[in-house]
């Protein structure tokens, strides 16, 4: 365990914040949830939010999460879901887009909290999608649109996912990545990269493109190999929830070999809850779960590596 890390790798000594209770919002506003009682195996799931874990020593912002999605049992507002953030020491987040309704979600979120800081795209899955039905163009002129906005720092996620998208939607995923690297390139933005089961091809388009100053692998999830492909270049790998999951020794190898300096951390929330809660409702309060994990895993001192995560996320995408 890393030296100073207070020995809580499974966090729980705090309650779950006020905001994320279903006797504060019981059932919300519109009385759905974002995402079935079920996972996809057909289990039920824990609708619950997890308890706060311990706060960090220094501030770590969450780079990549959706405030806008829904899940679990409550409604929570941007201010709300910011506030429960700081009292565990996340000062901020990167709230991401993957249509041209959530872009410009965040554009607002951004604009009216400074403790958010926007990105924008075409999800690789909408675009396949927008290409079929001939939307795609007016899809990627309105993101080239918002990128130019002062809040906006990344481009993305915009990449390649061959897990829900066929064969034949990958020509215009293709196509819809390259126009994000151009819009990232021309605005002097990062590039927000969603990779999933594509990681040959984005390398690929990626080392056949002019590139943004700075490259971010969001919920980077390849191995060793696809780190020392991203060390060379100077590429940020931003680990999630999933590199606590006990299956995740890929993960866990690409995280004892990424540089530090080009080390990220996410939530993707509300997805990939680190354990022990995954399957439960994720927020960005729970990043020290996941920081305190990686601490312990490559032995560096808490404070220190907070610290160094927090450099990187400046580096990347700015001051809030």
């Amino acid at each position: 365990m890393a030296k100073g890390s207070g020995g809580a790798k499974g966090g729980g000594a705090h309650g779950v914040p006020e905001a994320y209770l279903p006797a504060a919002n019981q059932e919300g506003a519109d009385g759905e949830l974002a995402r079935s009682s079920e996972n996809e195996q057909g289990k039920k799931r824990n609708l619950h939010y997890p308890p706060a874990p311990e706060p960090l020593p220094f501030g770590v912002p969450d780079n990549h999460t959706h405030l806008d999605f829904r899940d679990g049992l409550v409604n929570v507002s941007v201010a709300q879901a910011l506030d429960a953030a700081n009292a565990v020491g996340v000062p901020g987040v990167i709230q991401v887009g993957c249509d041209v309704e959530s872009s410009e979600f965040a554009v607002r979120a951004a604009s009216e909290d400074r403790r958010v800081l926007a990105a924008v795209a075409i999800h690789p899955n909408d675009a396949a999608d927008l290409a079929a039905s001939g939307g795609l163009d007016a899809a990627i002129a309105r993101i080239e649109a918002l990128a130019g906005h002062e809040r906006v720092r990344a481009v993305g996620e915009t990449g390649l996912d061959y897990f829900r998208t066929g064969p034949e939607g990958r020509p215009a995923q293709e196509a819809s990545f390259r126009e994000h690297i151009r819009i990232a390139r021309e605005n002097g933005k990062a590039l927000q990269i969603h990779d999933r089961d594509a990681h040959l091809d984005v390398v690929r388009v990626l080392e056949s493109e002019e590139l943004p100053e700075h490259v971010v692998f969001h919920c980077f999830s390849g191995d060793a190999a696809l780190a020392e492909i991203c060390n060379a270049n100077g590429w940020f790998l931003s680990f999630s929830g999933t590199v606590t999951f006990k299956n995740s020794l890929d993960l866990r190898e690409a995280l004892s070999v990424a540089r530090p300096e080009l080390v990220l951390v996410e939530t993707d929330a509300p997805y990939l809850t680190p354990h022990p809660y995954r399957g439960r409702p994720n927020a960005s309060y729970l990043i020290p779960q996941t920081v305190r994990f990686m601490a312990d895993h490559v032995d560096v001192e808490l404070e220190e590596y907070c610290r160094t995560l927090a450099e990187n996320t400046q580096r990347a995408y700015g001051a809030f």
